[in-house]
């Protein structure tokens, strides 16, 4: 009898996350979906099929994110129907460990529910592309190089933890500590979906590492977040506008790397947009995800001409400085992220003795990384509500 009030609560949730994944089901349009497979997969069967190969990659892209939307949900589906007929069997006869194991599993699909619920809301036109994102620190100079660095392994650890792979496409060290800027591309469905809220001035609030009187310094970063625009777009980009400088790559990489000019920088004369890329061997690669970002700028700067109606791909451009800033990290005289966009914060204030503080303090400076992705991955949380309140 320990589980069964539990028992009885968790079959009420069980049903109102069923009435959930209905909805989900019927937003998501799943036999429209499934029916869109099944004509993608006699495309591919046709002979013709493989002589273009941009158009083969597209369909072959396509496929497989509508045969991942339609798995997903057929798994949450199955998995609901097994727990509520584990639930209805408890019921009758209690089963400690099954109980806690059918509660458990319950809490991890009303998670799952909602994070496949947050997807269904990224319907940009560009949400379910891959990101391309630029870090460039601010007013501050060593600290601010510093804080951009810590962004930096902030957002790689994030990428990571939910699945999404990190390449770096240009890194520019700092002069003491840190690095003066940074681009870097982040793969993944609805990648740029999940972190085009990301775009604008983040502060930093610390007592500096650098700082030999141990004094709080404000910092400053700007991210840039826009879409990899891979597919055909109707831009008309003269190659005559266009001016390539090849140079040797700075860093780490080899012989091959610094020694040969395999980094390549362009620009667009008639915007005067400058894109590079010094990560890959080949100056031919480099070149081509150095025109990719160029592209996606490109895109962006008509997009705004045109005056379409869809969210600024790279946002208001703002100095990189104090009141400008989307979002603050305080770690000094208390922990504090809040989103000044939205109002929303995560505080943990100090200890009456200080003790318990000092401790979280000391661990910050040991792994300010660290600190940051679990603070960022509270905040990516409300972002369900945010984009759910947005769409009511």
């Amino acid at each position: 009898m320990k589980y069964l009030i539990e028992l009885e609560e968790n079959k009420h949730k069980l049903q109102l996350l069923k009435e959930k994944l209905n909805s989900i089901g019927d937003n998501l349009k799943i036999s429209q979906l499934e029916s869109d497979i099944k004509e993608l997969e006699k495309e591919i069967n046709q002979q013709e099929f493989w002589e273009n190969q941009q158009n083969s990659s597209n369909v072959l892209t396509k496929l497989k994110r509508i045969q991942n939307k339609v798995n997903n949900y057929r798994k949450l589906e199955n998995e609901l129907e097994n727990l509520e007929s584990l639930n209805e069997l408890l019921l009758q006869d209690e089963d400690v460990e099954l109980a806690k194991e059918v509660l458990k599993n319950t809490a991890q699909l009303e998670h799952d529910l909602e994070k496949i619920e947050l997807e269904t809301l990224l319907s940009g036109k560009y949400d379910k592309n891959n990101a391309i994102i630029t870090l460039h620190p601010g007013a501050g100079g060593t600290e601010s190089q510093d804080w951009a660095e810590m962004l930096y392994r902030m957002y790689c650890k994030w990428a990571t933890n939910n699945g999404f792979e990190v390449q770096e496409l240009d890194y520019l060290e700092g002069d003491e500590a840190g690095i003066k800027s940074v681009t870097f591309l982040v793969k993944g469905e609805n990648a740029y979906g999940y972190l085009k809220g990301e775009n604008g001035v983040h502060r930093l609030v610390r007592i500096s590492p650098f700082d030999s009187g141990g004094r709080r310094h404000t910092s400053f970063a700007s991210a840039e977040v826009l879409p990899e625009i891979t597919e055909d777009v109707q831009l008309d980009i003269n190659p005559d506008d266009i001016k390539m400088d090849v140079y040797r790559a700075s860093g780490a990489g080899g012989q091959k790397v610094n020694k040969t000019s395999s980094a390549v920088r362009l620009t667009h004369i008639p915007t005067g947009i400058v894109t590079a890329c010094q990560t890959e061997r080949s100056q031919t690669q480099n070149r081509e995800y150095a025109m990719t970002m160029l592209k996606s700028k490109l895109l962006e700067l008509k997009e705004k001409e045109q005056k379409e109606k869809i969210e600024d791909l790279k946002g208001v451009q703002r100095d990189i400085a104090w009141g400008s800033q989307i979002r603050s990290y305080v770690f000094c005289p208390y922990t504090l992220v809040k989103d000044h966009r939205t109002n929303y914060e995560v505080r943990k204030y100090r200890s009456g003795n200080g003790r318990q503080f000092k401790r979280i303090y000391r661990s910050i400076f040991k792994n300010n990384d660290k600190n940051l992705e679990k603070l960022f991955t509270k905040y990516n949380k409300i972002i369900y509500n945010i984009y759910k309140k947005q769409t009511i």
